[in-house]
């Protein structure tokens, strides 16, 4: 299967869940745009029931009542078969190729900015250093009045149309005028297009005397490498141990999980092997030595651990390199590799299992479900996912630790659901938006004096700061009663304190906060034989 190196073999990319605030860096993209020469959903060489699908095709244009879109029946055609395949076999348009593409190269061409809405008023609440935003002169805390002299203060304006008028070719220019202070300044910022880079690791930071905390959104195309720098400037403060926190870790390409694995080994081992029907088995082995091939390492996972992060996972479990924290992960073993058309869109074909160095095959059980399917979103709609996971079959490890076979990887050390985390009522307000709204509407006047290690030792969000939001959430139609109040508390807290550092100082303090009353943590650092002060 080496050829699914060159093509660019991933584990589905990342499902959910970080906050998305709106990334003004080009990642999403217009529309495909119509009246596209047709292209052939399939080339010559094709025998028997394989050639009717583009007869059919050429029948419909030669001869049909009526002018139609052949490039929109392509479509539903390979759409349909697909369908019927599994879960994460994918079509892409040649806009969801690229945008897919791009955000696990790590690289855009736009400004750099991020924003939020707030009330109808787009506010830069994060930027990329160094990039072309900050160079212009652009601050955290600015309100975005004109871009390219359309106005989009106090108007509503979507995504899309906010990307559009921010993107351009690299080298060219984008007049932004903001306003700063209460003053909308004059003169229009010159910003000057160009290509931007995001790192895929979120955090890395000593959270103990001699323990580093890692957290990887994804497998990206640099994440072993900015892994590698960030190990070592770690290890130059001191660093003997490790907390990689790979929870809410969708995937990512399949050689990055590799090159990432083999810097805990000492020598040569196997990582996981894949097989399939047409594919013979390959095997995947460390490259010796590893940059960190001495130290303990604690892996956090949870339910949204998939894919890539399994492979990682599975490896330092299988090969008794790791202690496994956190809840059963989410359970992907299949692997897909991307075949490319010539009009820009693709397909995510499944082409093999993969399997941990002991043999197990992690994948959770899936059945096509029977849905409408011109109701359907995506091609995962029509899939019924195992709720329970059935593990099946015993392995031992050199240790003699016993882990399971089936969906999922079990951790060693079980973190239990937080009932509140899981809560409708929690799930309600975290998904209105209310705590960006009333962060970025009350805290963001003016930017501390202080700094950020101040910050995080002695900053708290005050009862009266909390009661306020309650009685804010009820100006949003959401109703929430003493107990649900007292209940929530911690986390609303913490959220808002984390959301609070990451505006005032970038990123990484929004985990530094959080990680501040994490179970996860608490639990690693136990696991570590380190009590938390």
């Amino acid at each position: 299967m080496q050829k699914s190196i060159k093509r660019n073999i991933f584990v589905a990319a990342t499902y959910a869940g970080v906050l998305l605030l709106g990334l003004l860096l080009g990642q999403r993209y217009a529309d495909e745009q119509g009246n596209k020469q047709s292209i052939s959903i399939l080339t010559g060489g094709l025998t028997g029931n394989s050639e009717k699908v583009q007869y059919m095709v050429n029948l419909i244009a030669d001869n049909y009542v009526d002018k139609v879109n052949l490039d929109t029946i392509q479509d539903e055609a390979i759409q349909h078969i697909i369908t019927r395949l599994d879960p994460f076999s994918t079509y892409l348009k040649p806009n969801e190729r690229l945008a897919q593409s791009e955000a696990l190269e790590g690289t855009f061409d736009g400004i750099g900015v991020e924003y939020f809405n707030l009330n109808d008023t787009l506010l830069v609440v994060g930027m990329i250093a160094g990039g072309p935003a900050e160079k212009s002169g652009m601050k955290i805390g600015d309100r975005l009045v004109k871009i390219a002299n359309r106005n989009i203060a106090g108007v509503r304006v979507t995504e899309n149309v906010v990307d559009k008028l921010i993107r351009g070719k690299k080298g060219s220019i984008v007049d932004i005028i903001i306003k700063r202070n209460n003053e909308v300044l004059t003169t229009a910022l010159k910003v000057v297009r160009d290509q931007v880079s995001v790192s895929t690791l979120d955090a890395s930071y000593m959270i103990a005397p001699k323990v580093a905390y890692v957290k990887i959104r994804r497998f990206g195309h640099h994440t072993a490498d900015d892994f590698k720098i960030k190990l070592r400037d770690l290890k130059k403060s001191g660093a003997e141990d490790l907390i990689l926190d790979l929870r809410g870790n969708g995937g990512g390409y399949v050689h990055t999980a590799i090159e990432m694995a083999s810097m805990f080994f000492k020598d040569k081992r196997l990582l996981m092997y894949t097989e399939g029907a047409n594919e013979l088995r390959r095997d995947y082995f460390s490259k010796e030595p590893g940059g960190f091939a001495d130290g303990r390492i604690i892996v956090l996972i949870n339910e949204e651990t998939a894919s890539a992060s399994e492979i990682v996972t599975g490896a330092l479990q299988d090969l008794d390199r790791g202690t496994v924290v956190g809840r059963r992960s989410y359970g992907k073993g299949l692997v897909q590799e991307q075949f490319d058309f010539a009009d820009g869109s693709a397909v995510n074909l499944t082409v093999a299992r993969y399997y941990t160095p002991l043999g197990r095959c992690i994948q959770r059980k899936y059945t096509r479900a029977n849905y409408d399917q011109s109701n359907y979103m995506t091609t995962f709609d029509l899939w019924t996912m195992e709720t329970e996971f059935s593990p099946h079959d015993m392995y031992t490890t050199s240790k003699g630790k016993m882990l399971f076979g089936g969906g999922g990887i079990q951790p060693d050390i079980l973190i239990p659901i937080d009932s509140n985390e899981i809560s409708s009522k929690y799930r309600e307000i975290y998904h209105s938006n209310s705590i960006q709204e009333f962060v970025y509407d009350r805290f963001t006047k003016k930017l501390p004096a202080y700094s950020i290690e101040n910050f995080l030792s002695g900053y708290n969000l005050p009862d009266a700061e909390f009661n306020d939001f309650i009685s804010f959430l009820q100006t949003k139609e959401i109703a929430v009663n003493k107990l649900e109040a007292d209940r929530l508390h911690q986390i609303i807290q913490s959220d808002i304190e984390a959301l609070v550092g990451r505006y005032y100082f970038g990123r990484e303090a929004y985990y530094k906060i959080k990680n501040r009353k994490d179970f996860f943590i608490v639990g690693a650092l136990d696991a570590l034989g380190i009590q938390r002060n």
